[in-house]
């Protein structure tokens, strides 16, 4: 019997596993290599997102909201509903009070203002960067 023919077929299917295998050892090379890269990448993004200035959110469109981030502005420390009607000039109506409570809750979902105790509401802090400051 002759054995060359399935010796030969043999060595196709060997080399063609071989092919393979160098085609898939590259493309792992490759893959390795963009994750690598995406890991830099997220890193240094990471790194200068820390040094950007905070965007201030898009405010409501009504005339009190750019008034009532001036009273905060100005604050000493916490300030109440009827504290801000106050330094918005409006009458302390139970009506006024209400809305501009609304009003200040809005911007706690915005992100712009915190409620430290129920009622009473402050600035959010900005993170500060410690990296930048010197010892």
């Amino acid at each position: 019997m002759n054995l060359q023919p399935l010796l030969d077929a043999l060595d196709l299917q060997a080399d063609a596993a071989r092919a393979l295998a160098d085609d898939l050892q590259a493309r792992l090379r490759e893959a390795e290599t963009h994750l690598e890269r995406l890991a830099i990448t997220r890193t240094t993004v990471t790194d200068l997102a820390d040094r950007l200035p905070a965007v201030a959110p898009d405010l409501p469109e009504h005339p009190d909201y750019p008034r009532i981030l001036a009273a905060f502005n100005h604050a000493t420390g916490p300030l109440r509903a009827k504290d801000v009607c106050e330094a918005l000039g409006h009458e302390l109506q139970p009506k006024n009070v209400e809305g501009t409570r609304a009003k200040l809750k809005r911007l706690v979902k915005l992100g712009v203002l915190t409620e430290a105790d129920v009622g009473s509401f402050t600035r959010k802090q900005q993170p500060t960067d410690h990296r930048d400051q010197q010892l």
